[in-house]
């Protein structure tokens, strides 16, 4: 294993992280690792890039668009009556 010399921080952080370590029962060297670990993983893709890996594949989708209809608010929400 590699070893990582970290110089400079501020006093703030190192103290944050010292008490972030003993509140989970561990070194701060622990906890440096599995916050590096944690940041460096590799993200899965948003929902969004995944349908938009799909669709590129297929030059994109044609949709249907049903006309609008008119109606009226009545119809919708009923008879009511503005608040006072």
């Amino acid at each position: 294993m590699a070893t990582l010399t970290i110089r400079n921080i501020d006093e703030l952080t190192k103290r944050a992280l010292r008490l972030r370590a003993a509140s989970k029962g561990h070194s701060m060297e622990e906890e440096v690792r599995q916050i590096l670990g944690k940041a460096l993983q590799p993200t899965a893709p948003h929902l969004v890039d995944k349908i938009r890996m799909i669709v590129d594949q297929t030059d994109g989708v044609e949709l249907d668009i049903p006309p609008r209809e008119i109606f009226d608010v009545k119809d919708v929400f009923g008879d009511f009556h503005e608040m006072p």
